[in-house]
């Protein structure tokens, strides 16, 4: 591993002990990816985990005809606890991720991982603490979808942006309609009707989130 990898894995997992990171650092391999490129293809048998050291990431689901829905995002110093899962049980992803931007990740081989489980308690506390966020963040996603509205759910996908990437929304009106698996036209209608509200600003080239509070 090189030296500003190295480094950014200190400063990432600084949770990690010692002998732990040498242990990635002389066992794993970096992989970049470009903006926009899948990570995880559903359907796919993953034979490493994938811990995040720079950029940022999507999780999607897909249903049989391709259409996708946003799950949760996967940040530095993260992992997709889902792909960790299948990782562990050799089995196909039943997720999809997309790099955000471009990115850098660490691939732990599956070996390794179980290994570690027993090894080292900070990656036992990592892959337990992994499973217990995203199950969280995957019970806000369903209730968006079976209590809320679209009009809310939208707000909901806003809110998480926000905090993700703060208040420049660089996302066509088609892309966000994707995410939410619906249509660009309702999307663009309801987008408009919070811009009227205050709450964000509609520019040729992003969105700017204003005050969510007003909707």
């Amino acid at each position: 591993m090189e030296d500003n990898h190295r480094e950014l894995l200190h400063q990432r997992f600084p949770q990690f002990e010692a002998p732990l990171l040498h242990d990635i650092e002389s066992q794993s391999t970096i992989r970049s990816f470009s903006e926009g490129e899948q990570m995880i293809r559903t359907g796919q048998y993953l034979r490493s985990s994938l811990l995040l050291l720079s950029g940022l990431m999507k999780i999607y689901r897909e249903d049989d005809e391709g259409n996708e829905f946003l799950m949760y995002y996967v940040e530095p110093g993260n992992a997709c606890a889902l792909s960790m899962m299948c990782t562990a049980r050799n089995e196909k992803s039943q997720v999809m991720a997309r790099a955000v931007q471009e990115s850098e990740a660490v691939l732990v081989p599956q070996h390794l991982t179980e290994q570690w489980l027993g090894k080292y308690k900070s990656w036992h506390n990592f892959v337990i603490g992994s499973y217990r966020q995203r199950f969280e963040e995957l019970l806000l996603t369903l209730d968006s979808i079976a209590f809320k509205a679209l009009d809310e759910r939208l707000v909901f996908y806003l809110r998480r942006h926000l905090q993700t990437l703060g208040p420049e929304v660089r996302l066509s009106h088609q892309q966000i309609a994707t995410d939410l698996n619906s249509s660009r036209e309702v999307i663009s209608r309801l987008l408009k009707k919070l811009e009227q509200r205050g709450a964000l600003a509609l520019h040729r080239s992003h969105i700017e989130i204003k005050n969510l509070e007003m909707t």
